[in-house]
């Protein structure tokens, strides 16, 4: 059977921290999780300690690596639905209840939490080179300098399905089993059903830890964004819990503006005009501009500037484009992006991210990166449309997912005997989404959480909110999300509350040593700013 088109692949693992290809790699569980042993369906713990560095300051803690079993709505302790696995990071010698806690997740959908855990904000820091592919092992892992735990207690989560965590159908009978195991995919590989499950984590280990008196912010990268505006509204609207703040890497919340595959959805030319920036930023790194600008964010607001303009009124006229203007506005692009201004022209003005990838440096038959354009890889063939693989997850996947199997089972004592799935099998995802205040059976569209976010905001005027990503991202191009902020349907005194911050890096901003120092401080101001602890 043929493979799903490149375009279409990168679509289903949109962010996007999951490569294109894992789409394509389904996995399937552990014997032992399949058939939902005891010991499998009994939450698990398991306690250790350790201490870290950052910035100069040490800092002692004490890690847990365990599971929270998740139910059905009725809460049947006969019937449970998830083993979710997670690490927790708590901060010791101090009282827990002016401590910030801090939920973080990946996205995928369908990706493990490996990334932020061993990239970001973890205690120990996997070590890759910057723009190029990291050798093959021994690997180096070593004291994370740039640890968020100095600012907030820790809980790293993979969604079910990834990881650790798995699906749970308690059922001897074997095609019993398979089945209710099918159905249980229904309930949790979704946008709604997601969320739900990760409501129901959380409030769970607000219980289990005595914590539901502290300052509590959600910490989601990539589809992880989608994932807490949904979270978020839930949160806030179902479960009465008011969140200190929401922090946002490489967000995409309103999928139409999705630069992978945006000719399938032809009159709804955004996301180009959207893109053009991160384009403009990556020909810039890999010198590909006829007159480069001598510094990169002045020149990025020139070419916003012209993406809302120009540009856009040129898509928008479509084939009533006068023709000298539409060769002025090819010029312009070609200024901008570096691609030949033929190329251009048989594109329509529309580039998509795929055909850029390919092409910005076919003369040396190398492919872009996507979720970060920095990285460049040999193209697997010259004569493709668009990229058929990511430079920049091909080059550091090896080096998080070895390290990370490593350091559960010899550090956090987790692990022996189970398979950890980087990237689970939950395809296919249900996207149709249930906006808020959206009647039922209302005509379907391309996933939208925006109003999810925006309802949260306003059922908590003191929610705060920090958007983070990289210039050189194009699988959730910065400048795409940060438009999204700005048509939130939020009072313009919530605008306020909002706060952005980018970095010249890529979708896992972290993978740039000075941009995660960068990140850090960032996000450990916004927590000390938002926490409501007495200092």
């Amino acid at each position: 059977m043929r493979k799903f088109p490149q375009w279409a692949l990168m679509i289903l693992a949109c962010a996007l921290c999951v490569p294109a290809w894992a789409a394509d790699a389904p996995q399937k569980d552990d014997k032992k999780a399949d058939t939902a042993t005891d010991a499998a369906i009994k939450p698990q713990r398991v306690e250790t300690t350790g201490s870290v560095s950052i910035e100069g300051a040490k800092l002692d803690y004490k890690a847990i690596a365990g599971t929270i079993i998740l139910h059905n709505k009725d809460e049947d302790k006969d019937d449970p639905t998830a083993s979710v696995f997670y690490v927790a990071y708590f901060k010791t010698g101090v009282d827990s209840a002016k401590r910030p806690l801090t939920f973080l997740y990946n996205g995928g959908p369908g990706s493990s939490t490996v990334w932020l855990h061993m990239g970001a904000f973890g205690p120990k820091r996997v070590v890759t080179l910057d723009d190029q592919h990291t050798p093959a092992a021994p690997y180096q892992l070593i004291n994370n300098n740039y640890s968020l735990l100095d600012a907030s207690d820790l809980v790293f989560i993979d969604a079910p399905g990834t990881g650790f965590s798995r699906l749970l159908a308690v059922e001897k009978d074997k095609a019993k089993r398979a089945a209710k195991m099918k159905e249980r995919r229904k309930e949790f590989y979704g946008v709604d059903q997601d969320g739900q499950a990760f409501a129901q984590f959380i409030t769970r280990f607000l219980t289990e830890y005595g914590r539901w008196n502290s300052p509590k912010y959600l910490f989601g990268e990539s589809y992880g964004t989608t994932r807490s505006a949904v979270l978020a509204n839930i949160l806030e609207t179902q479960q009465s819990v008011d969140l200190n703040g929401v922090m946002l890497l490489s967000q995409i919340l309103s999928f139409a503006n999705d630069i992978d595959a945006p000719q399938y959805n032809p009159g709804v030319d955004q996301p180009y005009a959207l893109a053009l920036p991160t384009y403009a930023a990556t020909a810039w790194y890999h010198h590909k501009l006829p007159n480069p600008a001598a510094e990169l964010v002045p020149f990025l607001h020139e070419v916003e500037q012209f993406a809302m303009t120009d540009y856009t009124v040129a898509l928008a006229a479509g084939s009533t484009l006068d023709p000298a203007r539409r060769t002025a506005i090819i010029a312009k692009l070609h200024e901008y992006t570096g691609l030949p201004e033929s190329y251009i022209d048989k594109a329509d003005l529309r580039v998509f991210g795929g055909e850029f990838e390919k092409t910005l440096q076919d003369s040396a038959d190398l492919t872009t990166g996507r979720l970060d354009t920095r990285f460049s890889g040999p193209s697997m063939d010259p004569l493709e449309q668009q990229s058929s693989y990511d430079p920049q997850s091909a080059a550091i996947s090896s080096a998080y997912v070895s390290m990370f199997n490593d350091y559960a089972r010899r550090t956090l004592k987790f692990g022996d005997g189970m398979t950890f799935h980087e990237f689970g099998d939950v395809h296919p995802w249900d996207w149709k989404h249930q906006a808020p205040g959206l009647p039922p059976g209302f005509f379907p569209s391309s996933t939208n959480v925006m109003s999810d976010l925006a309802v949260a905001m306003k059922y908590n005027p003191q929610l705060h909110v920090l958007l983070a990503g990289g210039y050189y991202d194009l699988a959730t191009p910065y400048f795409a999300a940060e438009f999204e902020m700005r048509h939130l349907p939020i009072p313009q005194k919530l605008q306020d509350h909002i706060e952005y911050a980018f970095f010249p890096s890529g979708h896992m901003v972290y993978a740039h040593e000075e941009s995660l120092k960068k990140l850090h401080d960032v996000a450990a101001a916004f927590i000390g700013r938002t926490d409501n602890i007495a200092k």
